[in-house]
């Protein structure tokens, strides 16, 4: 074995050697590449001959344009390459490779040793490899087969052959620390070595690590939609993000990171994931949340509760009286129910119910609703719905058009006329000379007033115009209100308790605000009658936490991206939003596409808690002990029971200094609500540097965090104190799967606190001896 580590070791330093030589030679490419860069924006226009007095005047200036624009514009693309590139050899510089595969291809009499790493590196002659990416057809022998028979895909077909050794190592400086020959996809030394550490504020590329079934996430190449269901620490959203990268780079001719859109469950989520694909050597895709997404099409007409406000009323009032409607009415508007009703109500639209509103200029009354609906409802009924409205907006424009030419002689703009600066007067010179021809000789003062007039008139007209060609005459919160005005839309689909959620929901619309059930609902009606401005550039979407999202929102996703594939992530023992009894399982989704067009991956091993914590967050939820916890030791989780909130915070001050001095980086204070973590923050207070999470937070930080449970979803820590486990925090049976998510986000040790008796929730893991407790 000595000799064995003594050749990789030379192995090693020749691989290093050449990725310093390519190094050197990128850096001053790099560096030209700049210079040509900021040289070509500096002298942009120095060669370019600015001429437009003939037409072939014009045409040589905007060719000689255009080919400035395409040299910058390879020098840019060129730089960046160069600087990427870069980026990768000097992370490789540091952990060249991870594994090796000795492959003998079928037919051939000798093995190939195949070096595996971030990316591919070649010799300096560029015929042999030294290296293959990760993501190589070939790389997938190392994740997916032991020694014995295996095989790749190819472009060219299915190379078949034997996989004859199977290695790992641990490099750190140029040093090989540790070399194993393991007949397993991943030793369980490297987890071990990976999982052992302590986290930091973001989320890390786990190519070295990925497991046969990880794997076949992002290798996953078939069908409109991928679902993963993977338990709690199972690597579901860091497979999903290395399978962003291998998609890149299989695709690299025809799919651009600006094409894949990830739908993230808070803003502090995209910075915890934000240096995945950087760290595999691509571009961010687009992350946004699908509150960003609301508010960003919706901002104008209303004011959006955040889903976090109303995860926050389900979760602290319930006393108030409003709580048993509310509820009912979150239950149903996130159902497919509600999303049929909602098309069924706009088909009936195409008979009666549009709602308009009137045209005024001036304070004066243009066109009324009444009008533009009688011409709605009395053209060609035989034509499609939005063509009736493209009908109505072309006869509303002509109608302006109209009232243009009676008002250029009125009064008002007489006295506008005798009001412009000569500033003004030489626009209207300018204009008429470029569109006309005229010159100021050739207007006599009749078309000189005429022609000012005009001027006066389109300017007042033009928000207008755009006011009309933007629907805006459509009333669409009127006609969503109808919705609720008139039970008879709803028959026969309409909850126990519909009369009272009209009312609820009328109430909110009046004051100008939507309901976060209501925001889907009345953008998809919205667009049902405008027309749906798809995506159709996206070409994947994914879909992190999922059991958060609602059947509705799913149904919205699939139209707004028909051009898209579709990789979903989720853990339904995390389902913690209002409307998650709709969505007990995938089943649902498999309708979106059909069954022939969707594949399923179920993720039952954790990776990321220690085997004790794992064993005791099984028995908190029903239908997890299927989870399998990776064999990773550690200290079983406490529970201790306290008579007093004095003693609460004195106990939890003491924990965080003992963890603290054995330097852990992200300690968590987990609590229930917001409103709970407000309240711990200010007890705590005298704790050195502790932060509170909100929902605004854009940025996820290491040290001491006070957080609701809700936000810490998909984020790990070193350590997690649940603030009070009492049975009068977590009484109630709906916060189970709340409580579970909370306790699942610790990989290093779980400490309960709980003032009074513990919730019901920990009695079967008390009785099977799961957890230590304590009494103070």
């Amino acid at each position: 074995m000595d000799n064995e580590l003594r050749l990789e070791q030379e192995r090693l330093n020749r691989v290093i050697e050449t990725i310093t030589d390519q190094i050197g030679k990128l850096e001053n490419e790099a560096g030209q590449r700049r210079k040509e860069v900021i040289h070509i924006r500096k002298h942009f226009w120095d060669d370019v001959k600015v001429n437009t007095d003939t037409f072939d005047d014009y045409l040589e200036t905007i060719i000689g344009l255009r080919q400035q624009a395409q040299a910058l514009s390879v020098s840019q693309l060129t730089h960046k390459h160069s600087f990427n590139r870069l980026s990768i050899l000097r992370r490789m510089h540091e952990t060249p490779y991870f594994g090796r595969i000795d492959f003998i291809d079928e037919g051939a009499s000798t093995a190939e040793n195949i070096y595996i790493g971030l990316s591919s590196l070649t010799d300096p002659s560029g015929e042999n490899f030294l290296i293959y990416d990760w993501r190589a057809p070939i790389s997938s022998i190392y994740y997916d087969y032991p020694p014995g028979p295996a095989e790749y895909v190819t472009p060219g077909g299915v190379v078949r052959g034997s996989l004859e050794q199977k290695w790992q190592y641990i490099i750190r400086g140029g040093a090989i620390e540790s070399l194993f020959d393991t007949s397993l996809t991943i030793g369980d030394e490297i987890l071990q070595h990976v999982l052992g550490k302590s986290t930091d504020k973001h989320l890390h590329s786990i190519v070295a690590t990925i497991q046969q079934e990880q794997n076949r996430i992002i290798r996953h190449d078939r069908g409109r939609l991928l679902i993963v269901h993977g338990a709690a620490g199972s690597g579901k959203t860091s497979a999903a993000l290395q399978r962003i990268a291998y998609l890149l780079y299989k695709y690299r001719d025809r799919l651009k990171a600006d094409q894949i859109i990830l739908f993230s469950p808070n803003a502090m989520f995209n910075s915890y994931v934000s240096t995945v694909l950087p760290e595999l050597g691509e571009e961010n895709m687009q992350q946004v949340t699908f509150q960003e997404y609301l508010v960003h099409r919706l901002s104008g007409e209303f004011q959006i509760e955040d889903p976090y406000d109303q995860l926050e009323f389900v979760l602290t009032a319930e006393h108030d009286p409003s709580y048993q409607i509310r509820s009912a009415s979150i239950g149903f508007k996130t159902t497919t129910r509600f999303f049929d009703a909602i098309k069924t109500y706009r088909q009936s639209l195409e008979l009666s119910g549009m709602i308009f509103k009137g045209i005024k200029f001036r304070g004066k009354l243009l066109i009324s609703a009444q009008e533009m609906s009688e011409r709605f409802y009395n053209c060609d009924t035989s034509l499609r719905f939005h063509n009736r409205i493209e009908k109505l907006t072309e006869w509303l424009i002509k109608r302006i058009d109209e009232t243009e030419k009676l008002e250029m002689t009125k009064e008002w703009v007489q006295e506008e006329i005798e009001l412009l600066s000569n500033e003004d007067y030489q626009k209207v010179y300018a204009h008429m000379q470029k569109q006309r021809g005229f010159t100021k000789d050739m207007i006599n003062y009749e078309q000189e007033r005429r022609l000012l007039g005009r001027m006066i008139v389109r300017k007042k007209l033009k928000p207008l115009r755009k006011w009309v060609r933007a629907l805006r005459f459509i009333d669409f919160t009127g006609i969503y209100k109808q919705l609720f005005a008139d039970s008879v839309q709803i028959e026969g689909k309409a909850p126990e308790d519909w009369e009272d959620i009209c009312l609820l929901t009328m109430k909110m619309l009046n004051e100008g605000k939507l309901f976060y059930e209501d925001a889907t609902p009345f953008l998809l009606l919205k667009e049902l009658i405008q027309g749906f401005q798809t995506n159709i550039s996206i070409k994947h979407v994914l879909v992190d936490e999922a059991q958060d999202y609602s059947p509705f929102q799913f149904e919205f996703l699939k139209r707004l991206f028909p051009s898209a594939r579709m990789t979903v992530l989720g853990d339904f023992n995390q389902a913690i939003f209002a409307h998650a009894s709709e969505m007990v399982d995938f089943h649902t989704l498999n309708d979106l596409y059909g069954p022939d067009e969707t594949d399923t991956i179920n993720l039952t091993r954790s990776y990321r808690s220690t085997k004790p914590i794992v064993e005791f967050t099984r028995k908190l939820v029903p239908g997890s002990k299927g989870i399998t916890p990776f064999e990773r030791d550690g200290e079983k989780p406490m529970l201790t029971q306290l008579s007093n909130r004095i003693e609460l915070h004195r106990s939890i001050a003491a924990k965080v200094a003992d963890l603290r001095k054995q330097k852990y980086n992200t300690i968590a204070i987990i609590c229930k609500s917001a409103k709970e973590s407000a309240a711990a923050f200010e007890a705590l207070s005298s704790v050195e540097e502790i932060k509170l999470v909100k929902s605004g937070s854009k940025e996820y930080e290491q040290g001491v965090v006070v957080i609701p449970a809700y936000l810490a979803k998909g984020i790990e820590f070193d350590a997690v104190i649940i603030y009070d486990a009492s049975v009068q925090v977590y009484g109630n049976e709906s916060l189970r799967r709340l409580f579970y998510t909370a306790c699942t986000r610790a990989m290093h040790y779980l400490y309960l606190f709980s003032v009074g008796n513990p919730s019901q929730f920990l009695v079967n893991a008390s009785e099977e001896g799961v957890i230590q407790t304590e009494i103070n």
